[in-house]
């Protein structure tokens, strides 16, 4: 175990007509101008690729964010000292980094790249977990004997809880009600937190020292790697009982569970191995080869890959879960130690057009949305409302039109690509010479989408007259 001390011509009129007009389109052109709509919601031009993958590099000071789909480091995020451990919020946004030497945890904004805030706890923090409503991080102070726990929305402890020497470990459960939290020491104890409280309300005897804590995706059972007695301890959630033990490889580590809780990946620091373990037997079913200290484990949203942090090799090792076989490593920084996959998130991205198509009886101004996905995932489904002024109507083939607003949706599109979607106004009823300003805001997404900044798009129109329409 390693510990580092974001128009057409109109026709001739009268002389005075014509310098009504001139005078009409004059001021169009000045309200248009000092709406400053020009160029507003652009897309951004590059897209990443992603899922990206954040890597505690604890001799370096600094966080690798890696591209996952080609595994190269995109970027390092200095955050001093000796990180540890790593948490990424459920929406993305944020990763928690703590420091052991400095005794604080580094929030980096995800969107920027950048720390944003560090957040002051209790002695060499070394691992953290955070609720599934991104609420609070739970921080186990091993030099302190303690967890902090940390309010995410203020930046703040809100509590700090005893429990037990040398807590290493420690686990959210799926349904954001209980925490465990493991002792490297002779504690040899599993501690429970409500949730609702933020108390110690129960402990779990366990028969050896204990580092790594998982759980599966239903919460109905918890792994917990004995880290001096070379297996994994099955946890009965329900009973509060150990039901079984796993023999794995020696000085077990880190724990993870696969997406879908058939698979449970084991990194055997002593045996520079990866014991992987059916779920469903109960067994290990393969033990995979990897770099020399391996430390943590993080599997893919799809499960399709495990990735393991090899300390003593500041490399990360990709297995193939299929296959149970070693697929590729690739470098990293000084000592990496904790791991964590961003969710997936995607950034879509609004821009809207305005068109005016005059006619004598039938002028109209068509509008024009273009939705991208900026990645790094792919959109599974979006929502995009246009709000239309007073006394404004619309007519749409490619979306729902109800009184003041036209919903569009938009299904599954990929990292980098682009879908339109259409809808006209007709401007018999509109006030000549003035500006109407039609603005379109993504709703609902999925993936989520961390990056606010265009989601909003917005264009202003003025009829002159039936046979002009000005529109910036």
């Amino acid at each position: 175990m390693f510990i580092p001390s974001v128009s057409l011509p109109s026709p001739d009129r009268p002389s005075r007509d014509r310098a009504r007009r001139r005078l009409a389109a004059l001021v169009v052109s000045l309200v248009l101008a000092a709406a400053g709509v020009a160029g507003l919601g652009t897309a951004d031009a590059a897209v990443a690729q992603g899922p990206l993958l954040y890597v505690a590099d604890s001799g370096a000071g600094d966080v690798s964010v890696v591209d996952s789909s080609g595994n190269t480091v995109t970027t390092t995020v200095s955050v001093g000292g000796a990180p540890h451990g790593v948490a990424v919020s459920p929406d993305g946004a944020e990763a928690y980094v703590t420091d052991t030497s400095g005794g604080t945890v580094s929030v980096i904004d995800t969107a920027t790249g950048a720390v944003s805030a560090t957040v002051p706890v209790g002695g060499l923090p070394y691992a953290l977990a955070v609720t599934p409503d991104g609420g609070r991080l739970y921080v186990t102070d091993l030099g302190d004997n303690t967890v902090s726990v940390v309010d995410t929305a203020t930046g703040s402890v809100t509590a700090t809880l005893d429990v037990g020497v040398r807590p290493v470990g420690v686990a959210v459960d799926p349904t954001g009600t209980r925490v465990y939290v493991t002792n490297d020491s002779d504690t040899n104890t599993l501690w429970v937190i409500s949730t609702a409280t933020d108390t110690v309300t129960s402990s779990i005897a366990l028969p050896a020292h204990a580092y790594g804590v998982a759980f599966d995706p239903t919460g109905a059972r918890a792994y917990v790697a004995l880290v001096n007695g070379g297996s994994v301890a099955v946890v009965s959630t329900a009973t509060g009982t150990v039901t079984s033990l796993v023999p794995v490889g020696v000085a077990p580590h880190g724990v993870a569970v696969s997406p879908d809780g058939t698979l449970v990946y084991v990194a055997d620091y002593g045996s520079h191995t990866v014991s992987a373990l059916s779920t469903v037997t109960g067994a290990v079913t393969a033990t995979v080869p990897a770099g020399p200290g391996p430390e943590a484990v993080a599997f893919d949203a799809a499960g399709a890959r495990a990735y393991v942090t090899d300390t003593d090799a500041d490399t990360v090792t990709v297995i193939d879960t299929a296959t149970g076989a070693v697929d590729s490593a690739f470098t990293v920084g000084s000592h990496p130690a904790g791991i964590a996959f961003a969710p997936p998130t995607a950034d879509l991205a609004v821009t809207l057009t305005a068109t005016g198509v005059p006619g004598l009886l039938g002028g109209r101004i068509d509008y024009t949305l273009t939705l991208t996905d900026n990645g790094p995932s792919a959109l599974t489904s979006a929502t995009v409302t246009a709000t239309l002024p007073s006394p404004m109507t619309a007519t749409s083939n490619s979306c729902a039109t109800t009184s003041g607003h036209v919903t569009c949706a938009v299904g599954a599109l990929a990292a980098g690509a682009s879908t339109t979607r259409t809808f006209s106004v007709p401007v018999g009823t509109l006030t000549l010479g003035l500006p109407y300003t039609v603005t379109a805001k993504r709703g609902t997404s999925a993936p989520a989408d961390t990056d606010p900044a265009d989601d909003t798009a917005s264009r202003t129109c003025a009829v002159v007259t039936s046979l002009i329409i000005k529109c910036g």
